[in-house]
C-alpha cells in the first residue's frame, strides 16, 4: 500500500484540472456523503482560514457538553496533509487518512476516474465527516469557487465571501470582477450570503446572489485592537479578549459572528467569548514574544499589505529582519516592493528558496531585487538568525515555506 503522500504528490495527481464531473461521479459511488450534514461554505482571496476557524471554535465551545461534532476542511497544510481535515479540532489520524486516500483512490481507478490531488482530498474529507457522523461542516474552498471541488455540494446553511483581491489570476482572471464571479460561484439557490459592502467584489457577488434569489446579509461591525500586550475585540460596544492579532481580523470576525447569528441554533454569549479568547490559528500573525519572532503566512499582495500595516501600527519602533519566500506564480514583485517601503525600519531582507516544486528561485529575481535582498541557503542559517538576531524577526510568505522552516514545532 502506498502512503497518502506518495499518491497525492504523484505527477498524475498534483495538478489543477477544473471541473466538477469527476468528483460528482466518485461521490455518487460513495452515496453522496456530502449531503448528510449541514454545511457553511466559505470562498475568498484572504481570510478564509481565520473566518472558518472562528466559526469552528465557537460551535465546538457551544457543543462541548453535547454529543454534536464539528468538521473543518481547510487548505493548504503546514506540516502534513491530514491537518486539512479536523473534527472538533482534532486532525484525522494519519492511519485513517492513509487508509481512506488509498481506498478512495483505488475506487476512482476502478471506475476510470482520474482525480486530482484536491479532488481526492475533498472526497476523503466528505466521506470521513459522514462516517464520523458530523453535524456541522465548515468548508473552505481551495481555489476560486465555481469549479472548486468543494462546490459539488448542492445545499448550504450559509455562503460566506471573504476579502476578494488579486491572486491566482492565471486561473481566476485578471480583474476583480472576473475573480469575484468565480468566488460567487459557491452561492446556492435561496441561500444566505454574507459579504461586506466594502468588499471589492461586492457588486459582482450581489448580482449573482440576485439571480439565485439568495439573501445578502451585511456583517455586523467589529473592531480589533492590540493594547499593552493584549488583543481585544470590540463587538457591539463590548470589549472582549480575542486571540487573533491584527486589525484586519475585524473583517473575518464580523463575517464569522454574522454567520453564527444566522445559523439554525442559538449560540450563548459565554460560549462565543470563551472561544474567541482561546482561539489560535498557527502562523497567521503568530507572535512569539519570548524570541521576538512574528510568523505570518502572507503569500499575496493583500496579505503582505495586512502584515505591513500591522507592523506599522504595533512595531514601528523596532528594527526588523525579514525572511521571505513565495511560490513563483505569486506577484512577488509587488510583495517585495511593499517590504522595501519600510526599509528605513529594516536591517535586512533575506530570501529563502524552500524545497517545493513551484517555489520561486533567487535566480529568477531581477538584478534590482537581488541588490536589496540576501539569499539564505539553509534551514540552519534561518534558525541561527531567529536565535541570534536581536531585531524583530519576521518570517513571512508561503505556507509551504513556513511548514518547512518550523516543521520541528508541529503540534
Amino acid at each position: 500500500m502506498k502512503t497518502a503522500q506518495e499518491i497525492l504528490t504523484s505527477t498524475n495527481k498534483f495538478h489543477i484540472n477544473f471541473g466538477l464531473k469527476r468528483i460528482k461521479l466518485i461521490l455518487a459511488i460513495l452515496d453522496n456523503p456530502q449531503r448528510k450534514y449541514k454545511i457553511i461554505h466559505i470562498a475568498g482571496t484572504n481570510g478564509k482560514g481565520s473566518t472558518s476557524k472562528i466559526i469552528n471554535d465557537i460551535l465546538i465551545e457551544q457543543f462541548k457538553n453535547e454529543e454534536k461534532k464539528v468538521g473543518l476542511y481547510t487548505s493548504p497544510h503546514l506540516f502534513s496533509y491530514n491537518e486539512r481535515i479536523k473534527i472538533n479540532n482534532e486532525n484525522i489520524s494519519k492511519y485513517v487518512f492513509n487508509r481512506l486516500i488509498n481506498d478512495i483512490n483505488n475506487l476512482a481507478i476502478e471506475n476510470n476516474l482520474d482525480l486530482t490531488e484536491f479532488e481526492l482530498l475533498t472526497t476523503v474529507a466528505f466521506y470521513y465527516f459522514y462516517i464520523k457522523k458530523v453535524d456541522y461542516v465548515i468548508l473552505e474552498t481551495g481555489l476560486g469557487g465555481t469549479y472548486d471541488a468543494t462546490n459539488v455540494i448542492d445545499k448550504t446553511l450559509i455562503d460566506i465571501i471573504t476579502t476578494i483581491d488579486y491572486d491566482h489570476t492565471e486561473h481566476l482572471g485578471n480583474t476583480i470582477n472576473k475573480i469575484a464571479l468565480q468566488k460567487a460561484g459557491i452561492i446556492k439557490e435561496n441561500s444566505k450570503v454574507i459579504i461586506s459592502k466594502e468588499n471589492l467584489g461586492y457588486e459582482t457577488v450581489k448580482k449573482v446572489a440576485d439571480t439565485k434569489n439568495a439573501k445578502i446579509i451585511e456583517p455586523i461591525k467589529t473592531k480589533v485592537k492590540f493594547e499593552n500586550g493584549t488583543n481585544w475585540a470590540i463587538i457591539e460596544n463590548k470589549k472582549i479578549k480575542f486571540n487573533l492579532l491584527g486589525s484586519h481580523q475585524a473583517q473575518n470576525l464580523s463575517l464569522a459572528l454574522t454567520a453564527i447569528k444566522n445559523l439554525d441554533i442559538k449560540i450563548d454569549e459565554k460560549s462565543r467569548e470563551n472561544a474567541l479568547e482561546k482561539i489560535s490559528w498557527k502562523f497567521r500573525l503568530d507572535y512569539d514574544k519570548q524570541n521576538n519572532v512574528l510568523i505570518d503566512g502572507a503569500h499575496n499582495p493583500s496579505g503582505i499589505k495586512t502584515l505591513v500595516d500591522f507592523l506599522k501600527e504595533n512595531f514601528s519602533n523596532q528594527t526588523k529582519t525579514f525572511i521571505f519566500g513565495c511560490l513563483k506564480n505569486k506577484d512577488y514583485k509587488t510583495m517585495l516592493n511593499m517590504l522595501f517601503e519600510i526599509k528605513k525600519q529594516t536591517a535586512k531582507i533575506y530570501f529563502y528558496e524552500f524545497k517545493y516544486k513551484n517555489a520561486l528561485k533567487y535566480d529568477e529575481l531581477n538584478d534590482d531585487f537581488k541588490k536589496q535582498i540576501t539569499k539564505i541557503n539553509s534551514l540552519e542559517e534561518i534558525r541561527n538568525i531567529i536565535k541570534n538576531d536581536k531585531n524583530l524577526k519576521i518570517v513571512c510568505g508561503s505556507i509551504y515555506m513556513l511548514g518547512e522552516i518550523f516543521n520541528n514545532q508541529a503540534n
